[in-house]
């Protein structure tokens, strides 16, 4: 039986991809700018993160923000990747028990329009603001240093803060050392990030490589941060925040939100849908094991452990 062209075409539409197409169809989650900030807010409700960051605001931060020793009738703030507020202002409420009265100039880089809005909806509903500004620079931090760098006007902040940001960098060193050169006398600098004792680098070292990583630096951690910092000569305090997420859902088939943290773990777009079955399949028997998590109540508790790095200005 002759085969005609328009059959060959049928038979290489419906033709199954191979786990190396699959693969290569893949993309980062972070592409998708809408889905991400979706599976974000999935992460953070189910993991207990936030919670431990608010513990270290309302016994450390307190020490470090009054170290700032404040001799103007201002404090200068600089936000890095603030997201949606939520952090920030909880730390601007402490500045403002430990320095009542005092204006605040908080200044936000933030890329995405749509945390920006929520962020902005939050201020609406959060009273006691009367003292603080808010300016926003919808932009990546790198496009805000280009452009600082392009205006030589460097201005000196007393307090920055970068919020589990360092992962959507292209360069971790160069944006530390250029935030560090925006502190002002006694002013500091905070980081968060995960620690290199979580279940993140171990997920990332073993499926790094078939996962649509990008360019970014999503596999920096603590401990790589405090060498770069070491390297710099960079006088710092680090401290540890023990946390977890529950991920059950991930092992709930068609479950909406199980998918939206898996995409968030693998930074993948819809990772269970587009992830070849192998892969797929090693990835939940690994969240699963003892090596990412632990069994608790029937819950799975995948390790996020983080730390809080404290840069003093140089």
């Amino acid at each position: 039986m002759l085969i005609t062209s328009s059959a060959l075409v049928t038979k290489q539409r419906t033709r199954t991809p191979s786990a190396g197409e699959m693969e290569a169809a893949m993309r980062s989650l972070f592409s998708d700018n809408s889905r991400y900030i979706d599976a974000f807010h999935i992460f953070v409700k189910n993991s207990t993160e936030h919670q431990r960051m608010r513990e270290f605001i309302d016994t450390k931060l307190q020490e470090i923000i009054s170290s700032i020793e404040l001799k103007k009738p201002v404090i200068d703030v600089l936000g890095v990747g603030s997201g949606a507020g939520e952090i920030d202002l909880q730390m601007i409420s402490k500045m403002q028990a430990i320095y009542p009265g005092v204006r605040i100039d908080n200044i936000i880089v933030e890329p995405s329009p749509k945390q920006i809005s929520c962020y902005k909806e939050r201020i609406a509903k959060t009273k006691g603001l009367d003292n603080v500004t808010f300016s926003w620079h919808e932009k990546t931090s790198f496009e805000f240093e280009s452009e600082v760098k392009e205006s030589k006007q460097l201005k000196k902040y007393d307090f920055i803060h970068m919020i589990q940001m360092l992962y959507y960098v292209k360069d971790v060193e160069a944006t530390l050392k250029f935030f560090s050169s925006c502190l002002a006398p006694k002013g500091k600098l905070v980081i968060s990030l995960v620690s290199e004792k979580s279940g993140w680098p171990i997920l990332w070292q073993k499926y790094g490589s078939r996962l649509p990583l990008n360019d970014l630096c999503f596999q920096v951690t603590s401990g790589g941060v405090q060498d770069i910092l070491n390297s710099m000569g960079a006088k710092y305090e680090s401290y540890n925040l023990h946390s977890h997420t529950n991920i059950t859902e991930c092992f709930v088939e068609g479950d909406h939100n199980g998918e939206l943290l898996l995409d968030f773990l693998t930074d993948t777009c819809e990772f269970n849908k587009n992830a070849p079955s192998d892969l797929r399949d090693q990835v939940l028997h690994d969240l699963k094991s003892l090596e990412f998590s632990a069994s608790k109540d029937g819950k799975i508790l995948f390790r996020n452990k983080a730390s809080v790095i404290v840069v003093e200005s140089p």
